[in-house]
Parts: structure tokens; sequence; C-alpha cells
């Protein structure tokens, strides 16, 4: 006796896989050539997969609904040496087929037409039209089963009819919880804020990169700059956290950019057009200070205050919101931590900075509580490589650590 294991077939049209959906024989069985010994489903049907051996069934590689590769093992039988050899004479002689048996005999071809094609199972039970649904596999009519889904109920968009696992899923996406769900236009400001984003991610090929930071000197630095200024001048955390990117901008230029597709060109500018998210009862905008590089800390920090205003107010004119070159976004006031953001097209990078909170650190080489903060980095790969934007977010890092060294120069 031979142990002899049948691998997955071919399935043909490029398929590489299938699940197997019933098996038709077990272990202990005694199967002979050409006998169908399970049923797979693939992407676009299901196949009843004859056996090339004779012998008694060893084992099943794979439980029902599990899925297998094509050209893995899929049965193992013991068999006769000559009743294998028999087989691979017959392969060889282009009698045989990897889906339709391997028999040479007129009997043979006649069976493997027959075992060959797209087995339908007739359910008994007629729909509303009066014709019973077919069903083309247990995996199918399990799916259903499993979830409580009337198959009489379903209109099939296979072969005649046939009702298939994709029927199945688009019948349970629409499922009473979603089926009678608000539906909200996307129009106005949002349908805009979701274009641009839209346009963002098809048309920018963007990375992300982040780094933790100990900002506990930038808050002890903002009560310092605070305790020179009258009460309704004071530098808000935003307008520090602007001021040092501005400062980590002019060290790399590369980010304060744009790419001209039309002309195939990086168009790099001289000013920083400061793009600032905001969150407003309208949604989500994006006003803009102009030349923010040209500013100083306290006449940034007011242009903020005034521009923020009125866009929570509905009022700033269409030419603040846009013109940008460099957006910076403190998602932080939402309460989260980090935040992969998006670039707001056509710009070629966006910073983002989380919440800050008390972290353990190590300070010195010893251990203490600090307060720390999560800051991102999202940029056009057309414009720079990792290291620009690693060497930006790192220098931005460390103006957040030591923030009196460059606000004194500023």
């Amino acid at each position: 006796m031979n142990n002899q294991v049948f691998l997955l077939p071919d399935l043909g049209e490029g398929l590489t896989e299938a699940d197997i959906a019933e098996w038709k024989v077990r272990v202990g069985d005694t199967v002979t050539i050409d006998q169908v010994v399970v049923e797979v489903e693939t992407a676009k049907a299901a196949v009843e997969v004859p056996i090339p051996f004779e012998g008694t069934v060893i084992s099943l590689h794979g439980d029902e609904g599990s899925t297998l590769k094509v050209g893995t093992p899929l049965i193992t039988v013991s068999g006769t040496p000559a009743a294998h050899e028999q087989y691979r004479e017959e392969e060889k002689a282009g009698s045989g087929n990897v889906l339709i048996g391997y028999g040479t005999s007129e009997d043979m071809r006649r069976r493997r037409r027959r075992v060959g094609v797209t087995r339908e199972v007739t359910r008994p039970e007629p729909n509303r039209t009066g014709v019973a649904p077919r069903v083309i596999s247990p995996v199918v009519r399990n799916l259903a089963r499993q979830n409580d889904l009337d198959l009489s109920r379903l209109p099939g968009s296979g072969p005649g009819g046939v009702i298939n696992r994709a029927d199945v899923e688009k019948a349970l996406a629409a499922t009473p919880e979603t089926a009678d769900a608000q539906r909200i236009p996307i129009k106005g400001l949002r349908k805009a804020v979701a274009d641009k984003l839209s346009t963002s991610r098809r048309e920018i090929p963007d990375a992300t990169t982040w780094v933790d930071v100990d900002a506990t000197d930038l808050l002890a630095a903002r009560r310092a700059i605070n305790a020179t200024l009258d009460a309704d001048a004071g530098v808000s955390l935003m307008a520090l956290l602007a001021r040092l990117a501005l400062a980590a901008l002019k060290q790399y230029p590369e980010l304060n950019s744009t790419v001209d597709t039309e002309r195939n060109e990086i168009v790099r500018y001289g000013h920083v057009h400061l793009g600032i998210a905001a969150q407003t009862p309208r949604g989500l905008v994006v006003p803009v200070i102009g030349k923010a590089d040209s500013l100083t800390t306290v006449e940034l920090a007011r242009q903020l205050r005034d521009t923020t205003a009125l866009a929570r107010e509905g009022t700033l004119p269409p030419a603040r919101l846009t013109g940008g070159t460099f957006t910076l976004n403190n998602y932080g006031v939402f309460g989260v931590d980090g935040s992969t953001p998006i670039i707001n097209h056509p710009e070629a990078a966006i910073l983002g900075v989380g919440r800050i909170i008390d972290k353990p650190w190590v300070v010195n080489g010893q251990l203490a509580v600090r307060k720390v903060t999560q800051v991102s980095l999202s940029f056009d790969h057309r414009v720079c490589d990792g290291g620009v934007a690693g060497g930006f977010l790192r220098l931005f890092a460390d103006y957040l650590e030591n923030p009196i060294t460059v606000l004194g120069r500023l």
C-alpha cells in the first residue's frame, strides 16, 4: 500500500484559492478513481472535485468553511502504486483533467462532463415570485442561516438566478439596522471639506512620522511670557506651537511648498501662509494667516485669536480660507494623543499636536513625571524624502523641549 496526497488542483481563471464547502467523504471511506470527494467554492463558482486515486481516506486537509491555496494538500488516501501509476499514464496521455476526472473511457468522459459543471442546489421553499431560489453551495446556505437571512426572499445575481455569497453579503449589509438609518446629504461646507480631503488622498503620496515630546518647559515658557503681558494680550499655546513650527520651517523650507502637476515642478514658497485647522459649529475650516513667518510672537497670537473667533462665528471672508502653504492642527483639544492628519491639498505637509498629559519620563537618567505630547507630520513624498521630514519633526520637537532658546531670538 502507498499513501497518495491529492493537492487542490488548478481551478482555472486565475483563481488561487477555494473554500471547502462540503466534504463528500470521511476518514475511513473507500474511494474510487474520479469519485467526487469534495465541493469547493471559489470567488466565481462552486466546483465538485474528483480524486484521481483509489483507496482508503487517511486524512482530510481542512474543515468545511476553511480556505485552501491551490497546490496545497486536499486529501490523503492509501492506495496501490498501480492505481497511482495508471492515473499518471492517463494524465500524460491527455485524457485527464484536474477538475473533471481522469478516466479514459467514453463512460468516463460522459462522467467528467457531469461532475465538472457547477452544481446548483434547489431549495424547496418558493419565494414571493413563486420560483424556488437556487443556492450555489452549503457555504452560502450556512452564511445565511447563521445570520437568520431568509433566502426565499433574496434575488440571485448568478447565472440562472443562482444565489451566491455576494448576494447574501449585500443583503446582510442592508439589514434593518442600516436600512432605516438616517441619511445626511453631503453638501455645503461638509462637501467642500470632503472634496478637498478626497483630492488630497487621491493625488498626494503622503507619509506620516511622529515622535513623543517633553513639553514641560513649553508650558513653563508660556507662563513666563504671559506674566509680562496684559491679561487680554496673552499668548496661547497654539500661538507658541505656531511660532516654533515657523522657526523649524526656516531650516526645512522644502515642506513649505506644493507640486505643480501640470508643469511637473515643485513650487517652494518664499513666505509661510499658515493654515490653522479649526473646528467650528459649521464644521472643520482652515483659516489662513498670511506671511505668518514675518510676525512676532505677540502679533501671531493676536491674529490667531481674531482669526479663530471669526471662523467660529462664520464671518471669515472666503479669501481667508484659501492660499495656505502649511497647516498646523492641534487635535489635542479633542482629548486625543495622536493622529495621522490628512494634508490640506494642495499643500505639501501638515503638522499635528496631541494632548499634553502627565507621563513618566527619563530626565538626566532619573525617572520623573513630565508633561508629554505626541507630534506628527504628514508630508508629500514628492517634495522630500523621510530624512527631511524626520529632520523637521525632530527640530520642532527639540524646540518644544527647549523653547526659551528659540523664543528669545524671535
